[in-house]
C-alpha cells in the first residue's frame, strides 16, 4: 500500500471513529437527562396533590416543569359534554371521556374522567350533569393536539383520536380553558357502575437503553484502530 493510501485509510478511520465516540458521548448524555427525568416523574407522582395551575400559570405549564404532577381540582363536572376520546389500554379497546370541570371562578379544566369499553359508551354520554362541586384527584397531563393512531381528529364528526383540549373545548362551545387536563386517578374515578369511567391508568414508562446504545457505539470506535492494526500487520 503506498504512503497516500495509507493516509487517506488514517483519515477515513478518524472520521469514523470521531463519530462513534461522539454518538456514545451523546448516549452517555441523554442516559443522564432520561435517569433524570425519570426521578423527576417519580417524585411528582408520590407527591401529595397540589391545586391545578389556575389561569395565572397557565402560560408558564410546560412539559418539564409540569407533567405528572399531581393535583386537585374542585368544581362541577359538565358530563352533557362529555368527549370520547378512541383509547388503547390494559382494560382493551375502548374511549376515554373526557368531561369539562368548571371550576369556580368560572373557567374550565379538562378532566379525562377515565376508561370505558365501547359497550358503555352510550350510558357515560346520556349521564346528566352532577350539580353539586366535587374534588378531582389526578396527573396533569398536556394537551395532545393533531390526532393518534395514524389519525386527525375530526371535529366536524365528533370523532377523537387524541386529547386536544382546545380543540374539544372549542367544538363543545366551552369557556376558558386550561392548556392542560387532568388524568383522574381510581379514587376520583372509580369505576365502580355502568355510568362510571375506570381512572388511574396513566401509564408512565420511559425506554432507557441509552447505556446499551453507548457501549455499542464505543465498540465500533474501538474497532477502528484493532481493524487497522490487523490490516497493518497483514501488510507487513
Amino acid at each position: 500500500m503506498t504512503a497516500y493510501k495509507r493516509i487517506a485509510w488514517a483519515a477515513v478511520a478518524l472520521v469514523f471513529f470521531c463519530g462513534f465516540i461522539a454518538l456514545g458521548t451523546w448516549q452517555i448524555q441523554r442516559r443522564a437527562w432520561k435517569l433524570d427525568l425519570i426521578a423527576r416523574v417519580e417524585a411528582r407522582v408520590n407527591a401529595a396533590p397540589v391545586a391545578a395551575p389556575g389561569p395565572a400559570e397557565w402560560p408558564s405549564v410546560t412539559a418539564k416543569s409540569h407533567e405528572y404532577l399531581r393535583v386537585r381540582a374542585t368544581g362541577t363536572l359538565l358530563t352533557e359534554s362529555a368527549t370520547p376520546v378512541k383509547a388503547l389500554t390494559e382494560l382493551g379497546s375502548g374511549y376515554w371521556i373526557m368531561t369539562p370541570l368548571r371550576t369556580p371562578d368560572g373557567n374550565i379544566i379538562m378532566i379525562n374522567r377515565g376508561f370505558v369499553a365501547a359497550s358503555d359508551l352510550r350510558s357515560i354520554t346520556r349521564s346528566k350533569a352532577v350539580p353539586e362541586p366535587q374534588s378531582i384527584t389526578g396527573l396533569l397531563r398536556l394537551s395532545e393536539p393533531g390526532g393518534g393512531f395514524l389519525r386527525h381528529n375530526d371535529p366536524a364528526a365528533d370523532r377523537w383520536y387524541s386529547r386536544d383540549v382546545q380543540a374539544i373545548a372549542h367544538s363543545r362551545g366551552l369557556g376558558r380553558t386550561a392548556p392542560y387536563f387532568i388524568d383522574a386517578d381510581r379514587a376520583s374515578s372509580p369505576g365502580t357502575g355502568a355510568d362510571s369511567p375506570v381512572g388511574g391508568l396513566t401509564v408512565i414508562a420511559f425506554a432507557n437503553n441509552h447505556l446499551l446504545y453507548a457501549i455499542t457505539w464505543y465498540t465500533l470506535a474501538l474497532m477502528i484502530p484493532v481493524f487497522l492494526g490487523l490490516s497493518r500487520r497483514e501488510e507487513r
